[in-house]
């Protein structure tokens, strides 16, 4: 390759690296691997950047080297992968700089084909026309918008999906606090109840030993009244207010 074609690359790679990187990340969400591909894409491309004649298209053609590669890789790890009843820890994304819903859709992407991930992300993220998603992948316009019109509705089927389950879960939850929430009122309830009984039986039962000594009082009095009447000689009454006939010969004799 000419001495300027080479600078000319490096000067290319300085001002797109973060872009094409971003192209990368939304491959593969693992940064480290949105690292190794884009790395494994500007070798391949350096390879050829003679051959491309507009400069302006370079975008597209690493693009492509990427999807192609990731492809490659996708498919090698397949036949490596051994059946497992443990499913390994998923990657780790910072996500310092994206936005909850940006996370969750790069993460819905994973469950897409090859092929249907990057036809969406080339048509939606890139902002690629049909022509150039078409050119940049290999395969006619038509493949495309079937292609993505496939893999949108797969990506709202699981996104309904999600929804779906996660307000199943939030119900749950707030049936079970609703629950907790009864429990706790009848048992305050109860509890108010048995205060309530224990008061009304200590009440009862200090009326219950209050009476007999009121009862006891009155016939000592009753006793000394009589007493002092019969001894002033006046005919003692009785409580009906009759006098006493036997009283009055007592009296007399």
């Amino acid at each position: 390759m000419a001495q300027g074609e080479v600078l000319a690359f490096e000067d290319y790679v300085r001002t797109r690296q973060e872009a094409l990187l971003r192209s990368a990340r939304r491959l593969v969400p693992d940064p480290v691997d949105a690292q190794d591909l884009l790395q494994t894409a500007l070798v391949r491309t350096y390879g050829r950047w003679d051959g491309i004649a507009d400069k302006s298209l370079a975008d597209a053609y690493l693009r492509r080297v990427m999807i192609n590669t990731r492809t490659e890789w996708w498919r090698a790890r397949k036949l490596d992968e051994v059946p497992t009843e443990q499913l390994p820890d998923a990657s780790v994304d910072d996500g310092s700089e994206q936005r909850a819903d940006r996370a969750l859709l790069m993460d819905i992407l994973g469950i897409l084909a090859p092929k249907q991930r990057s036809v969406v992300v080339l048509r939606h993220w890139e902002q690629m026309s049909t022509e150039e998603t078409a050119a940049a992948l290999g395969m006619s316009a038509g493949t495309v918008k079937s292609t993505l019109h496939r893999a949108l509705a797969r990506l709202r089927q699981e996104l309904e999906s999600r929804e779906l389950t996660s307000r199943e879960a939030v119900a749950r939850e707030t049936g079970s606090r609703r629950e907790t929430g009864d429990h706790r009122q009848a048992e305050r309830r109860r509890e108010t109840e048995r205060r309530r009984e224990t008061e009304r039986r200590r009440e009862t039962g200090n009326d219950r030993s209050a009476a007999p000594a009121v009862t006891g009082r009155v016939p000592a009095q009753r006793s000394k009244v009589t007493s002092v009447t019969a001894a002033r000689g006046h005919t003692p009454v009785r409580h009906d207010g009759r006098h006493d006939e036997r009283g009055r010969e007592r009296c007399a004799a």
